[in-house]
């Protein structure tokens, strides 16, 4: 037996340029392609087990997988199915999510539902490449759209969408038919962004070009057709500049100042979420690395002034700074964890990864109802109460829906898109490597098939665990022969020091933050376990605020829920949810300089089957000390934060009587203190 360890801390070689400067990164050639660090395994080769599956039976049971029964939008005469309805991003958003889900669940029944839109979008290209909804001027005058009269089309962007649902289509099945619609559909892109540029119907397309760039160099890995990079290099320069904007500063400055009508696409959070791959995608085609200087500075900025406990920048709808009254549109999430798993897997880069599962597990699950019908636009970081009102939005609505749960409040965008948040997680657990190899670089429990080897035999790996909510990780190794190949794992940057075990023997211990191979000639039965000791620790927020954090979970108070249901004429049936019993408590100073000593882990339950994120099934609880702050209430549904001194302390009037309060996973909480307050 040979056993090989090898540690890759995955950070990418950078150098720094002046403010403002980008030079050669618009050049491109053929030649400067970098393939991606990990290719994702084929859609379809992970199924989630365990609590994961529970998530995505619920969806399926849901909106997720009957969306198209009861929203107006998508069921009546729908544009993507050659109707006269809407034609717009919302389908395309649909089934962005539940295709995915019908092939990690195999469900026959969703996957015969979500190819009706796929078989007709890939029955119906134009000759010329064209495709997407029959436009008013096909319907009207019966023009052919061709490149030389491309501005009788229609938005780039709803297309931009139903790429992404095409590729994943191929990822599943290998239909060669998508590879010969998307090259015919590129080489007329190519023509038609001269007569028709990417911003010419709306700035939607204009803000969010990367998601079209990625396309094009995802079939370039296929094809290498060489237009294919030429494509992606005119889309770029059509588009809004994000990797230039992200790493020269003064834009995420703009951001922090008057928030009007002038320029608000890019302060818009669900544009910024898009655009945060824009420079690892870049990157990708030219080979330069002050792209994934832009992207770190950019990323740092982000969080540095907008960013809030439970992983995600604020976003409501624009971006509003890091005050932990801020809020943050469903939209911003899922699309943020999208362009985190390409991060990832183009850097191969622990930052990301890491930054990816907190926002998965902590901002995502809060935003929906327990049968997942229902979602908040907006949801705040200390969220007192989910209500009618106008908040402290940038974007309030004078018809105060924006943080109820309803599945019409605000904006619709949401209702369509926030199924892609878990699919996609979990379809971007497991990679493949360059040398034939697998890495786990997310985890959940779930069984992964694949090929590994320099014979491409096939294995498969069950991952038998309950994290994030328990710190082993079980990795099951099934395989007909013996095989050598290597198998990678991540240690998160938040654990101080990981132990490894084969077959129930130790093997080596790491630290944090990289990835770490074992290659060896694996065996029928192997069993590698991963065990990542968690430790509680705070950390500092919006306006001195504490959070409280172990391991990749962030955790509030624990607090009663009161629901009420109610109907809005426009908008539908919708929930409140205010919390009962006392909330206005503060942290003290020598507790969070010492939280490992001073709080503990006093409730552990084992997941079941009936598993939902929601308050009773709350599997950890954390005790700590805090005291009360009597003036701290709410005001006009906002808990407005103390102010503090340099320190960082609340210096009015604090209550004598020291608590001990219940902390739970932010995930499992509608009502919620996560960033309190510090007093001596």
């Amino acid at each position: 037996m040979k056993i090989k360890w090898m540690v890759c801390c995955a950070l990418p070689v950078v150098f720094m340029l002046p403010l403002g400067a980008q030079a050669g990164i618009k050049q491109v050639s053929p030649g400067a392609y970098t393939p991606p660090a990990y290719e994702a395994v084929r859609l379809g080769n992970v199924k989630p087990t365990g609590w994961l599956k529970r998530q995505l039976q619920i969806m399926r049971k849901g909106s997720s997988g009957h969306l198209d029964e009861y929203y107006s939008k998508i069921k009546n005469d729908n544009g993507w199915l050659g109707g006269r309805g809407d034609g717009w991003e919302e389908t395309p958003y649909w089934l962005d999510g539940a295709l995915p889900l019908a092939y990690l669940l195999d469900d026959a029944v969703l996957k015969d539902k979500v190819l009706r839109y796929v078989n007709w979008t890939l029955d119906h290209q134009r000759k010329s490449g064209y495709f997407g909804p029959l436009t008013n001027a096909e319907i009207t005058r019966q023009v052919d759209i061709d490149a030389a009269h491309a501005a009788e089309g229609e938005d780039w962007w709803p297309k931009m969408v139903m790429l992404k649902v095409l590729q994943q289509y191929y990822s599943a099945t290998e239909d060669k038919r998508v590879i010969k619609f998307m090259s015919r559909y590129f080489r007329y892109q190519l023509e038609a962004l001269k007569v028709a540029p990417v911003g010419k119907w709306t700035e939607w397309a204009q803000s969010r070009g990367a998601e079209n760039v990625m396309m094009a160099q995802w079939l370039y890995s296929i094809t290498e057709d060489d237009y294919l990079l030429e494509l992606a290099e005119t889309i770029e320069q059509q588009s809004f500049p994000w990797t230039t904007w992200f790493g020269n500063r003064d834009w995420v400055i703009n951001t922090t100042t008057y928030r009007n009508n002038t320029q608000w696409m890019n302060r818009h959070a669900v544009n910024v979420a898009m655009g945060l791959k824009a420079p690892a995608v870049d990157y990708q085609r030219t080979g330069k690395q002050e792209c994934l200087q832009h992207l770190r500075t950019g990323w740092q900025d982000l969080m540095t002034i907008h960013g809030l406990p439970m992983g995600i920048f604020s976003g409501d709808e624009d971006l509003n700074g890091n005050d932990p009254t801020q809020g943050v549109e469903l939209c911003a999430i899922v699309e943020a964890m999208y362009s985190l798993e390409n991060i990832s897997a183009i850097t191969g880069d622990v930052f990301y990864m890491d930054a990816l599962e907190k926002m998965a597990f902590n901002a995502l699950p809060t935003q929906t109802t327990d049968d997942y019908n229902e979602k908040q636009y907006f949801q705040v970081a200390n969220q007192l109460q989910i209500s009618r009102g106008v908040f402290n939005f940038s974007l309030p609505f004078d018809r105060e829906m924006c943080n109820v749960l309803g599945a019409r409040s605000g904006y619709t965008c949401c209702l369509a898109n926030m199924h892609q948040g878990w699919t996609k997680y979990t379809s971007h657990l497991w990679y493949q490597t360059s040398d034939k190899g697998l890495a786990a670089l997310e985890y959940g429990p779930c069984t992964m098939t694949a090929e590994v080897g320099k014979k491409h035999r096939d294995v498969t790996i069950t991952e038998v665990t309950d994290y994030p909510f328990n710190e082993e990780i079980r990795f099951q190794i099934a395989i007909k022969k013996e095989t050598e190949f290597p198998l990678q794992l991540r240690i998160p940057a938040w654990c101080n020091e990981a132990v490894i075990l084969l077959n129930g023997q130790p093997l080596r211990k790491d630290k944090g933050g990289q990835i770490i191979t074992v290659e060896r000639e694996w065996k029928d039965k192997d069993e590698l376990t991963l065990q990542l000791p968690m430790t509680i620790t705070t950390g500092t927020w919006g306006r001195n605020s504490s959070a409280v954090e172990r391991g990749p979970l962030v955790y509030a108070l624990k607090l009663e829920e009161r629901w009420v249901k109610d109907a809005d004429p426009a908008e539908g049936a919708y929930y409140s949810v205010y919390p009962t019993g006392d909330w206005n408590f503060a942290l003290r100073r020598n507790d969070i300089r010492h939280a490992a000593d001073s709080m503990k882990v006093t409730k552990q339950r084992p997941l079941d089957s009936s598993f939902v994120w929601n308050l009773q099934h709350a599997p950890l609880e954390i005790t700590a000390k805090a005291k009360k702050i009597p003036s701290w209430q709410v005001m006009n549904g906002v808990a407005y934060q103390p102010p503090t001194d340099r320190e960082g302390l609340y210096k009015g009037k604090v209550d004598t009587v020291v608590h001990n309060i219940a902390l739970v996973p932010y995930g499992f909480t509608k009502v919620r203190v996560v960033a309190f307050p510090v007093v001596p």
